[in-house]
């Protein structure tokens, strides 16, 4: 058996788990450890654009981006939902740390989400640009000069990692922000960070990703082909950590959602200090007594515990389980409330590699489902932004599992008079 420990991550599947430190997240109830717990016509988040040519871009600073003008493959400009129509289903898989670390996951799910139609939020680690050999240039708030609880990837893979970065933005994906040393437990936890520390750590994550040409001396390689100031809308803390100390300054920086907290339920979305607050979910945990949070570590946490190699024997149980867990809790939103369904991911390969064929199942078994639309929190918030207030109010009165009643004709038509919501499903 081997045991997370906030350093040994790295080593989980040939440097896999390199996204990821200890008790990645936080949430859920039962009985394991930090358990885990298009308004109108047919537009998807597909190709609907042609890559910007290298010749055309305009390089900012060192040359480490550039501005290629608009993304390529985006879905159709949103429009409100009309009177009594219903809701898409929006389903938002997202990854933290998205580093390439030669395992081939980076790769193998942008190919996935190509032959699904589907756009993806990949949530980059400022540090998996920064050469080891330049770990000075970082100062973490409340621990020592180049600390990191994640550790610093070669430059091969520094390099796969570019590369891949580079192809998911041009393929329609976008590009947030997991921040950068991912510290959870002690004096240095993020927990702790105050606003202007957490300003200092966005502002580090930035120039690890808009200067690495100056630090890594690569001057041969293309630029990432985007204004990374303009990109940036949205990030995850390490563990689901210090959201209300963050808030502030992702409203000061104009950010538009934040997917930080814990242990949220599948709801309609609020805004929090003028924010998105877009929260991993409790989801149903196939054949246990309690609901689990959409994520892989969450899975493993209630599966293996404290290790990233269980019993070998039961990987094929655990990975039932797991997809089961995404399946349902998409199957619940879709046939109820349309609330959106988020699941959260990392580039590894515990317990075998099981979690990773678990979302690559769910999302093979959600795409193409009827008023299904696969997108970045980017798209979503931007579908959102263009809805009548009044509108996303009245689908926050649904609670979890929970149908309108009548149908979505009378529910979302204003004036009409319609009987309460029906209860939720048990």
């Amino acid at each position: 058996m081997r045991d997370i420990t906030r350093r040994g991550l790295l080593g989980a599947g040939a440097g896999a788990a390199a996204a990821i430190g200890l008790a990645a997240c936080k949430g859920g109830d039962g009985d394991g450890p930090a358990p885990a717990g298009k308004g109108q016509g047919t537009e998807r988040p597909g190709k609907g654009g042609t890559p910007a040519p290298t010749a055309e871009a305009k390089p900012i600073g060192d040359g480490s981006t550039a501005d290629t003008g608009k993304q390529p493959n985006q879905p159709d400009k949103p429009v409100p939902l009309q009177p009594g129509e219903a809701p898409p289903q929006f389903v938002i898989f997202s990854w933290d740390g998205a580093g390439e670390v030669g395992n081939g996951l980076f790769p193998r799910f942008l190919k996935l989400a190509e032959e699904h139609e589907a756009a993806m939020t990949f949530f980059l680690s400022g540090l998996y640009l920064l050469p080891e050999s330049k770990k000075n240039l970082y100062k973490p708030p409340n621990n020592r000069v180049g600390a990191s609880d994640i550790g610093y990837l070669t430059d091969e893979h520094i390099k796969q990692t570019l590369q891949y970065v580079r192809q998911a933005w041009l393929e329609g994906h976008e590009i947030g922000t997991h921040f950068n040393g991912h510290f959870c437990t002690g004096s240095g936890s993020v927990a702790k960070w105050t606003p202007a520390q957490w300003e200092s750590e966005i502002d580090q994550a930035v120039k690890f990703v808009t200067q690495w040409k100056t630090n890594t001396g690569w001057s041969d390689l293309d630029p990432l082909p985007f204004d990374y100031s303009k990109e940036l809308v949205g990030g995850r803390t390490p563990c689901l950590l210090g959201q209300d100390n963050l808030l502030p300054v992702a409203k000061k920086l104009g950010w538009r959602y934040d997917a930080s907290s814990p242990g949220g339920r599948q709801m309609w979305p609020v805004k929090r200090g003028g924010v998105w607050d877009l929260p991993l979910q409790q989801v149903p945990f196939p054949g246990r007594g309690f609901e689990v949070l959409s994520m892989d570590y969450n899975m493993l946490a209630n599966q293996s515990k404290n290790s990233t190699k269980g019993p070998t024997a039961r990987y094929p149980e655990w990975k039932k389980q797991a997809t089961g867990a995404y399946i349902k809790g998409f199957q619940r939103a879709h046939s109820t409330n349309r609330a959106p369904f988020y699941v959260g991911n990392h580039f590894e390969q515990w317990n075998g590699g099981i979690y990773m064929d678990a979302v690559e199942e769910a999302i093979k078994h959600i795409a193409g489902t009827k008023d299904t639309r696969l997108v970045s929190f980017r798209q979503y918030v931007d579908w959102l932004d263009v809805q009548d207030p009044q509108v996303l109010a009245k689908l926050r009165t649904l609670e979890v599992g929970q149908k309108p009643a009548g149908g979505w004709q009378g529910f979302l038509t204003p004036g009409s008079k319609t009987a309460p919501p029906t209860p939720p499903a048990s």
